[in-house]
């Protein structure tokens, strides 16, 4: 396996998926033991994955497997690292979509909303584990995987997942924002289009999926969609 600090394609893939599923199980966890509620922590429609965390460890193990070497330094640079990947992901999701998939306002010590000083010290203590820990083993076992196609196979799915999941948030968001309704005068495709994405990307299933979304007002007020659709 390659030892120097680029990253190679099969060593991105499974980084991606492997540090997004286990961000998900993590944080699901989390929300459990520290509010007793379990609740979908994903971040895309169909796989279990949060995305944010295998971005976050490529990111991190681009930039930090130098200091790897050194704990206190790898601990503080994750900190810096992390929490700028994090802040950047949250505004171009929250550009994207006019919607936040995090708010961390009812934390102490937040930039924005976007960051939690609690938060970005989870990202130095899971660089120094990603890096000293996990990356080593990972890359242990994938540097057996031959095949190429299991590695450009996994990134299609993720990509098709993330652009399913983009199609879906925007009909959740124009249904509950602006009272989506299927058009009286409409082609065989288009109606046919509606009714998939009205079966596909319910209320009931988007709720479930992303329950902490929120949407930005003409205000400049977050409000939480779940609410919007108990209304």
């Amino acid at each position: 396996m390659n030892d120097s600090n680029k990253i190679l394609f099969r060593q991105f893939v499974w980084y991606m998926l492997i540090f997004s599923i286990i961000g998900l199980i993590l944080e699901t966890a989390y929300c459990f033991i520290t509010t007793g509620v379990l609740e979908s922590r994903k971040g895309l429609i169909l796989g279990p994955v949060c995305p944010i965390y295998g971005v976050g460890a490529v990111v991190i193990i681009a930039g930090l497997n130098r200091y790897k070497g050194n704990k206190w330094k790898l601990f503080l640079m994750g900190i810096l690292l992390g929490s700028l990947a994090e802040y950047i992901i949250s505004f171009g999701l929250e550009s994207l979509y006019g919607s936040r998939f995090w708010e961390y306002s009812y934390m102490k010590y937040h930039l924005n909303g976007r960051i939690s000083i609690l938060y970005s010290l989870f990202w130095g203590i899971l660089s120094v584990l990603v890096i000293q820990i996990v990356k080593p083993l990972i890359d242990k076992y994938i540097c057996k995987i031959k095949y190429f196609w299991i590695n450009v196979l996994i990134l299609v799915i993720l990509v098709f997942d993330a652009l399913i999941t983009i199609w879906g948030v925007n009909v959740y968001i124009e249904r509950v924002e602006f009272g989506r309704r299927k058009p009286e005068k409409s082609s065989y495709f288009e109606s046919a289009k509606y009714d998939f994405e009205e079966i596909c990307f319910s209320n009931k299933i988007m709720s479930a999926t992303f329950p902490n979304m929120r949407i930005i007002d003409r205000n400049g007020d977050e409000i939480w969609i779940k609410d919007l659709i108990n209304k």
